[in-house]
């Protein structure tokens, strides 16, 4: 019995609490997953969940044994880490879910990161719905807000606000709103994610207040909002690092400087910490490099987004 490869199935067992998703990851059969489990409870000795033609669920022991496995199988990780498989050639295909805008951000980068490794792929897969990574085959997923799901590892990657964005020729046109209730008199594209997409929240000397805002354009997916804010239409409300580029260029300007918005948590997540292929870590730590670069560009120089004109052209690469 390969005690180690038990623990590690189920340990990802009792993350999903289920065995076919389990099953699906490891490109293995159900029935081979649960009679992993099998041995470990004749291991043992005890039951380690409670089975029904419906769900699964934890026991006692089970408990138990989750808190004693989880340092040790990240103990064989870090030891096989050190001794030097994080050198092994990223090589392969890493699917990564994102939004539109964000798949965007990305497409301008990679190819840097594949330039250095002719072995890798790199699959960006986009929707602005939040699915099942294990079904959706991702592994690496981009996700802004706070993450509920415990089955999921969360690496942060900082904070990044929401902000009011609108073209030059749309400003030209039609002026910039000086406080946010003007947004009343402006046109606006509506990101229509939810039922209160049409109220905008700015920080103001009063604190955050909401603001409602109306257009003639609206869409489900942000990148379809951040091309009609490029096209002059209206004043768009964003993620920061989805405008970022567009700020540097100038094809973008933000509005409203003094009144942010509340900060939003960004993530990347991955379903599993161990047994993370050099080839995801690597695309991983990319992704992490490059939003550090964006979030040091704004803490050294915040007027380099705030202002008009575009950054310089020996400025840092982002």
């Amino acid at each position: 019995m390969d005690l180690l490869g038990s623990l590690g199935i189920f340990v990802r067992v009792a993350e999903v609490l289920s065995f076919s998703a389990v099953a699906r990851e490891r490109d293995v059969s159900q029935a081979a997953v649960a009679r992993q489990i099998s041995q470990l409870e004749e291991r043992f000795g005890v039951r380690l969940f409670h089975r029904t033609t419906r769900k699964i669920s934890l026991t006692d022991d089970g408990q138990m044994l989750v808190v004693l496995a989880r340092p040790i199988l990240d103990g064989v990780e870090d030891m096989l880490t050190a001794v030097g498989r994080q050198s092994t050639s990223p090589i392969g295909l890493v699917r990564v879910g994102v939004t539109g805008t964000a798949g965007r951000f990305l497409a301008q980068r990679l190819p840097e990161l594949l330039a250095d490794h002719p072995g890798l792929k790199v699959e960006l897969v986009v929707s602005d719905r939040i699915g099942d990574m294990i079904e959706d085959r991702l592994d690496l997923a981009m996700r802004v807000g706070e993450i509920s799901d415990a089955s999921l590892i969360v690496r942060h990657a900082g904070t990044f606000s929401r902000v009011a964005v609108a073209a030059p020729s749309y400003i030209e046109k039609h002026g910039e709103p000086s406080v946010p209730a003007e947004l009343a008199q402006h046109t606006c594209i509506v990101h229509a994610s939810n039922q209160n997409s049409d109220m905008w929240t700015f920080v103001t000397n009063e604190g955050a207040q909401q603001f409602r805002v109306s257009g003639g354009f609206l869409a489900n997916d942000a990148s379809a909002v951040h091309l009609a804010a490029r096209s002059g239409y209206g004043i768009a409300h964003l993620a920061l690092v989805d405008v970022f580029d567009d700020l540097c260029s100038g094809q973008l300007v933000r509005v409203l400087n003094n009144f942010p918005s509340p900060n939003i948590p960004f993530s990347l997540v991955y379903s599993s910490r161990r047994h993370l292929a050099p080839r995801t870590r690597a695309v991983l730590n990319f992704i992490l490099q490059e939003l550090r670069q964006i979030r040091a560009l704004l803490s050294a120089d915040p007027g380099e987004v705030r202002d008009r004109t575009p950054l310089p052209p020996d400025r840092p690469a982002a």
